[in-house]
């Protein structure tokens, strides 16, 4: 009834919408009747409901519309071929820009939150699991801890199997395997890369329930049973996902101050969109941190070897023959982020390839199976990782006036304001209410500003050839010595900077003297202001590939456990840790005992006993001690992993600070003002101690 009702009022209102959209206006009239939607819109946004945020997306998706009825329908006439050209392009970004913002609407406003399932009291009606690890080229050190975590799950001994997929076939991992007691398979040849590795494990093992996790992701104690719960309730469940949560910082969150207090790059997507998609049951297997069904498995053939993301793929597959999918927004797991810019391009850029791979051979828009809902949730995905050239066409567009004096749009300064202001408003306070809690306005343009020079040419060759390039792994563990500039990385990103430069130069000239150059004041404000925010957006990329230094092998967690310090003298304290790594800790001083007395040990005290650890002292001061572990044997490692990293809650975290856009882009100021003081700061440092050091080669 409520969607017969539903339809009901889109019927009533589709001829209004019709003629809001399509009803020209001069500049002034449409001033006024943007400031009045905008006013209207900012009134609305004082209830919380959520139903009034969906009068609110569709207010927007209103105006937006409009403004590209506008666009295509007043001001696609040109002087020339190559004004045309230019014109055309920055029309068809815009066109590519509004079909991500109706179908990013379509996936985030009706979110479904998902709480765990419990599992029956009944223990032998929960289904066999099957825990896959595949592995490649990482080291043991990191696949390490993911084997010792996955051992420290709950769930019935009986009922769940561990196996090591090696499919760099070493003996060290073999090895391993059989101290900690999980099963070994390997296979002769490394066809179809990681898809390949899981189907031959598939032929080998049975459990009822398939539970993947990349080698560097740690699972808590409570993974399986905050998630097994939903697949006896539903025997049509495939797939139930759950976020990827990285307790190392990636690119971003390292080399930008202001990133580190912002949610990161990947929380929009494990929250709001995940969410939405599991709303229309469009759910993506996302590689890792799942539990998948082996029937729908074995209905589809195996993991989805045509494409590069096998996960995505392989979740399509499965809902084209009517399995369901969910996702739980909850972090179960915890994995490695990408060390260095570079490693962060290289597995966007796999990632797009792979989504432009689905697009060209397994299109969601054809075939049967999907509802109409499912193939939008999908398209919108494909054609997010298309942003390459649109990005780079709206950081360029404005070039094209301020130095070559071309009008790529047919149009006045003033009514082009009229029409861009509210559209551009609109979208923005929306997606701030929708999803701010979850990506800062303005971040999306950084993220994706870092990628788009490079994602251009692998996307355009994937959309010809769809099975060109190869599967290629995300290294990860890796230090770094000492900060760098990768220049590489951001070469197209300066280029662009400085020619922006010298576009808003040329502006500001011919502004200032507008009567002997003939043009319009107005327009080269509006040309100098989107060239000043693209340089801003570009600066604030470059700075990313300020590498800072990573010297530090295991991340240390902030979290209060009772430990007992063991002194050489045969004294015992009692204090608490401040943070903990599996490489060591950070201890609060009971007494000032360890300024002349060794430390040798500490206990770790939990409810199931104490784990005892070797030590010896980094550094301390009054107030703390720095400590480092020795070597344990594997056990004791396993306990040490239940306790930093295998916690129930460990990476259940505070929610953000809500979204405010004109903080946020003052903050993305700072982070340009930051790139030029530490890059000065940098030199001067580097001065000073080569000064020092030619003085003390004189003195000596």
């Amino acid at each position: 009834m409520k969607k017969i009702w539903f339809y009901l009022l889109l019927l009533v209102l589709a001829p209004i919408a019709a003629v809001i959209i399509i009803t020209p206006m001069d500049s002034q009239k449409q001033y006024i009747f943007g400031l009045i939607s905008i006013g209207l819109l900012f009134l609305l946004g004082f209830s919380k409901s959520q139903k009034v945020s969906v009068v609110m997306v569709f207010l927007s998706a209103l105006m937006s519309t409009r403004y590209i009825w506008w666009r295509t329908t007043e001001t696609l006439h040109f002087n020339s071929e190559i004004e045309a050209l230019f014109g055309i392009a920055l029309y068809i970004a815009e066109l590519y820009v509004w079909v991500i913002l109706i179908l990013g609407f379509l996936q985030t406003t009706w979110p479904l939150k998902r709480t765990i399932e419990p599992l029956p009291d009944d223990i032998s009606l929960w289904p066999t699991v099957d825990i896959y690890i595949p592995s490649y080229n990482e080291s043991l050190d990191v696949v390490r801890d993911t084997v010792l975590a996955a051992q420290c799950i709950d769930y019935p001994r009986d009922k769940v199997k561990i196996y090591l997929l090696d499919d760099g076939k070493r003996r060290e991992f073999a090895v391993f395997a059989a101290d900690v007691g999980v099963g070994y398979i390997t296979r002769d040849d490394n066809r179809h890369a990681k898809a390949g590795n899981l189907n031959h494990a598939m032929k080998i093992t049975k459990g009822e329930l398939i539970c993947i996790f990349d080698c560097d992701h740690v699972a808590t104690r409570t993974f399986l049973q905050a998630t097994v719960g939903p697949f006896l309730k539903d025997p049509k469940l495939a797939l139930l996902q759950t976020p990827h949560y990285f307790y190392s910082p990636d690119p971003f969150e390292r080399n930008l101050r202001a990133a580190r207090s912002i949610p990161n790059e990947g929380a929009l997507f494990y929250g709001p969109v995940q969410q939405g998609n599991d709303n229309w049951n469009a759910t993506f297997f996302c590689g890792s941190c799942a539990v998948i069904r082996r029937a729908a498995l074995e209905e589809i053939g195996g993991f989805a070897v045509e494409t590069v993301t096998e996960d995505a793929h392989t979740a399509l597959k499965m809902q084209r023959l009517g399995w369901g999918s969910a996702f739980l927004a909850i972090p179960l797991a915890a994995g490695l982020a990408t060390e260095r810019l570079g490693l962060h391009v290289v597995q966007r850029t796999r990632w797009a390839r792979g989504m432009t791979q689905i697009f060209r051979v397994d299109n969601p828009l054809f075939g049967r199976g999907l509802k109409w809902q499912q193939r939008l949730c999908y398209l919108n995905a494909m054609l997010h990782f298309q942003f390459g050239i649109p990005r780079v066409i709206f950081l360029t567009a404005p070039l094209a006036y301020l130095l070559f004096n071309l009008n790529i749009i047919h149009s006045s300064a003033s009514l082009i304001f009229a029409y861009v202001l509210p559209h551009l408003v609109m979208s923005l306070y929306v997606n701030s209410r929708m999803n701010g809690r979850f990506r800062y306005t303005f971040w999306g343009e950084i993220y994706e500003t870092v990628m788009a020079f490079h994602l251009v040419i692998p996307t355009l060759l994937t959309l010809i050839s769809p099975k060109h390039g190869k599967f290629n792994v995300t290294d990860k563990g890796g230090l770094l010595d000492q900060g760098f500039f990768d220049f590489n990385i951001v070469r197209p990103h300066v280029i662009t900077a400085l020619l922006l430069t010298a576009g808003i130069t040329a502006g500001v000239v011919r502004a200032v003297a507008h009567d002997y150059f003939g043009v319009d004041p107005w327009v080269i404000a509006l040309n100098v202001g989107w060239a000043i925010f693209s340089l801003v957006i570009l600066m604030a990329a470059i700075a990313v590939a300020r590498e800072t230094k990573q010297v530090r092998k295991t991340i240390r967690i902030e979290v209060e456990i009772p430990a007992i310090i063991h002194y050489a003298s045969g004294i015992s304290s009692r204090t608490v840790t401040s943070d903990l790594s599996m490489g060591g800790a950070q201890i609060i001083a009971p007494d000032q005992r360890h300024l002349h007395d060794e430390i040798e040990e500490i206990d770790i005290l939990l409810q199931s006993g104490a784990i005892t650890i070797p030590v010896s002292i980094i550094s301390s001061d009054d107030d703390v001690i720095r400590l480092k572990f020795g070597q344990m044997p594997l056990s004791r490692r396993r306990e040490l992993v239940r306790v930093v990293l295998a916690r129930a809650d460990a990476w259940i975290q505070p929610q953000y600070k809500p979204d405010s856009p004109l903080r946020s882009l003052l903050t993305i100021i700072r982070t340009v003002f930051e790139l030029f003081w530490l890059t000065w700061k940098g030199r001067r440092d580097k001065r000073k101690t080569v000064a020092g050091q030619a003085q003390e080669d004189q003195g000596a």
